[in-house]
């Protein structure tokens, strides 16, 4: 069973207020046991250290003074990288910040720490959460917070992060006693058929059922949750409030974080639910929404500020991000100009950025055709990852919030977590009742039936799921997109049918290619990202360990000579004409996918990328193959549906083509005529950024990442094409070789 957790707390407000959750999605808490969040602090009876002033409509024009430093500052030994704070607003002073920042391995020794100092050299102190360790116990993951002293209209000040050979102060986690003696409150309605049902932040905070996400004596953030209720105590079977408070200390001002959910995985009965939504804070009404239609098994989130708002913008350093490796090596010499960042902000907005709605993404995943949300990260997080602008942060950070409003969301009322399938082996989306037999329980885990309305015009598919949470997480360290990436991961590995997964296994190998590479994808970064006290990060671990096994076992260590060419050989990749070919496209998603979990360090992983990586680098270097069909759309890859794989990368290209096209010289200006194309064009729409040679270029990064011969040669033959994409319109498969 799964460590019990308290129930998270996370939703966000419109644009307008999106800037602030980029600033605060950050503080720390070092511990916690039993009952904690992941990498949280449970409650603790500690008095408050500084009491915050009643809260007024005007909040006090001289804030207190900040709290001294919680580490020390004078044996730094050395710059790890820097970040910059933008003000977005008039002038500031003591401005609280806090966002998620990763580290290289070794960067951060165990028994070190970080300090920060200013553009002029002045010590800024940090309350530093750390959630996540790299193997050699150096710092992975962490949330950094602070208060800047000032900050002028239109200035950015830059933030240098550097070591510290004095350990992390152990954090003291603050009561919320001060911050609900000062006035604070808020609370979420949905009103039903006339009948207002609500859950109270203040009430639960008073309580003491909280949970520390971050903990210390600059900032703490509480985590609380309960079923929206009538006046009278009746419980909504279906609605609950999570709201996680974040409060600065000596600061009269709060992040309110709300998130309104109908997810509970066995409540009878589930359905979509239709009522009147309303978010107050300090008494005064700060959203509504008439008439939504909550989806079942999803959730909305909004966010919100009691006092006075920070108008900053954090900028992390994309150089850094990248060496580190916690994120693809994506092409850092793409200019974007400012009509692509136009382009952004005008498709996030209006309806689609609204509870229920998609965002960037598309609506209904199973759709056909390229588009940005497919890939090893979605073209506006990658935009956003090399630009760092605040319109494409401001997208990337609203879609991950509204990743919420698709019906994949199951919540474990037993734990209070994401479902998991080490607790229900048997459990499915797409099986039969009786296919959910436990034997060990003699119980069926099949999901409760629709009792209404269950449709939903977002439909979830992992097929073209989207990278939504994961980049948002790793830099605003906020538990709302924790969640939502635990949520997505572990659904990919229950929907599908118990036997096909082997029950408790979690396979995904019987899954179409591209599905599988996309999951393959989601589980690395999951398991590589959630933090170590999280119970489920152990679960994400042995999932893709087993998977990896399997695919090691199947393929790379395989002594049948029935497959040399390196590519997915199985009845879902081998359904292209009458059952002889494949999609090579597929099969490099699959490429990329194993190169991520490799480069997020998973050893299994490099084996199987090695493997892989024959496949993309013959079709660009092998003689007997011209390059120029490299990214064919589909490739025979035997002569009928019974026979056995052909042995050489020539004999596919010989059946996959037209003899008058597989006769005439490799790039030459005949085969260029025969194609329609231009010298040193491929075919497969090399001009698209979504077209066939751009499928294939994270694929053949990863390979020539991987060692295997052949692969820088390869990527010179790539390079060296004479049509290619404009990727800073979107950069979602510009990754290049490290």
């Amino acid at each position: 069973m799964i460590t019990p957790i308290f129930p998270t707390v996370l939703k966000r407000v419109s644009a307008s207020h999106l800037v602030c959750l980029t600033i605060s999605a950050f503080l720390v808490a070092c511990g916690g046991a039993g009952t904690a969040v992941s990498g949280a602090t449970p409650q603790n009876p500690t008095p408050p250290i500084v009491a915050i002033p009643p809260v007024i409509s005007t909040p006090p024009a001289t804030p207190t003074t900040p709290v001294p430093p919680v580490n020390a500052p004078d044996t730094t030994v050395g710059l790890i990288t820097s970040v910059k704070v933008q003000n977005t607003g008039i002038d500031q002073s003591n401005v609280p910040f806090s966002f998620g920042h990763v580290f290289a391995k070794g960067d951060v020794v165990a028994s070190s720490s970080i300090s920060a100092k200013l553009s002029d050299g002045s010590v800024l102190p940090l309350q530093l959460d750390v959630k996540a360790s790299h193997d050699d116990g150096s710092w992975r993951h962490a949330v950094v917070s602070g208060v800047l002293p000032k900050l002028m209209a239109n200035q950015t000040e830059t933030i240098s992060l550097l070591k510290n050979t004095a350990p992390n102060t152990a954090p003291v986690s603050g009561t919320p006693s001060a911050l609900l003696t000062a006035g604070f409150t808020a609370s979420a309605t949905a009103v039903i058929g006339g009948v207002a049902y609500s859950a109270s932040a203040d009430d639960l905070l008073k309580s003491g059922q909280y949970t520390n996400w971050l903990a210390g004596s600059m900032v703490n953030e509480w985590l609380v949750s309960a079923p929206l209720k009538t006046a009278q105590g009746a419980t909504h079977p279906h609605l609950t409030a999570r709201f996680a408070i974040r409060s600065y200390t000596g600061q009269s001002k709060a992040r309110v974080d709300v998130t309104i959910e109908n997810n509970w995985a066995y409540e009878p009965a589930p359905q979509n639910i239709t009522y009147d939504a309303q978010i107050k804070v300090a008494g005064q009404s700060v959203y509504t929404k008439s008439a939504l239609t909550h989806y079942h098994h999803a959730r909305w989130r909004k966010l919100f500020w009691w006092g006075a708002e920070p108008q900053v913008h954090i900028r992390h350093n994309t150089a850094y991000l990248i060496a580190s490796k916690a994120v693809p090596n994506y092409d850092q010499s793409i200019v974007f100009s400012t009509p692509s960042f136009a382009s952004i902000k005008t498709q996030f907005t209006g309806a689609a950025t609204e509870p229920m709605g998609n965002g960037m993404a598309l609506p209904s995943m199973p759709s056909p055709g390229g588009r940005p949300d497919i890939g090893l990260m979605p073209g506006w997080a990658a935009s956003y990852l090399l630009s760092m602008d605040k319109d494409a942060k401001q997208a990337t950070l609203g879609t991950a919030d509204l990743a919420g409003s698709w019906s994949m969301h199951y919540r474990d009322k037993n734990t209070d977590r994401p479902i998991s399938l080490l607790d229900y082996p048997y459990m499915t989306i797409l099986g039969n009742s009786g296919d959910t037999f436990n034997p060990a329980t003699k119980k069926l885990e099949a999901f409760p039936a629709c009792g209404g309305v269950c449709t939903n015009p977002n439909v979830a598919d992992s097929n073209h799921e989207p990278d939504f949470s994961y980049l948002p997480y790793l830099v605003t360290g906020d538990y709302y997109h924790l969640e939502e990436l635990q949520f997505w991961t572990m659904w990919n590995l229950f929907q599908s049918n118990p036997g096909y997964r082997d029950n408790i296994k979690g396979l995904f190998n019987r899954t179409p290619v591209r599905g599988q590479a996309w999951i393959l994808r989601s589980l690395a970064e999951t398991a590589f990202i959630t933090p170590d006290k999280d119970a489920l990060k152990s679960q994400f671990a042995t999932f893709l360990a087993t998977n990896l096994d399997w695919y090691n076992t199947s393929y790379t260590n395989n002594p049948k000579p029935d497959n040399t060419l390196g590519a997915i050989f199985d009845l879902y990749s081998t359904e292209y004409n009458d059952k002889r070919g494949i999609a090579p496209w597929m099969d490099d998603f699959f490429t990329s996918a194993a190169g991520r979990a490799a480069e997020l360090g998973y050893t299994q992983a490099l084996p199987l990328l090695k493997w892989k990586a024959k496949f993309p680098i013959s079709r660009m270097n092998d003689p007997s193959y011209c390059w120029i069909l490299g990214a064919i759309y589909s490739m025979n890859v035997r002569d009928t549906a019974t026979s056995s794989y052909y042995t050489t990368i020539g004999q596919a290209y010989l059946a996959s083509s037209p003899a008058t096209l597989t006769s005439l010289a490799c790039n030459s200006p005949a085969m260029a005529a025969n194609l329609g194309l231009k010298v040193g064009e491929m075919t497969g729409y090399a001009y698209g950024t979504e077209g066939f040679p751009s499928n294939m270029q994270p694929a053949l990064a990863y390979s020539v990442d991987s060692g295997v011969a052949g692969g820088a040669d390869a990527w010179k033959i790539f390079m060296s094409r004479s049509v290619k994409p404009d990727y800073s319109t979107n950069p979602e498969f510009a990754v290049i070789p490290r």
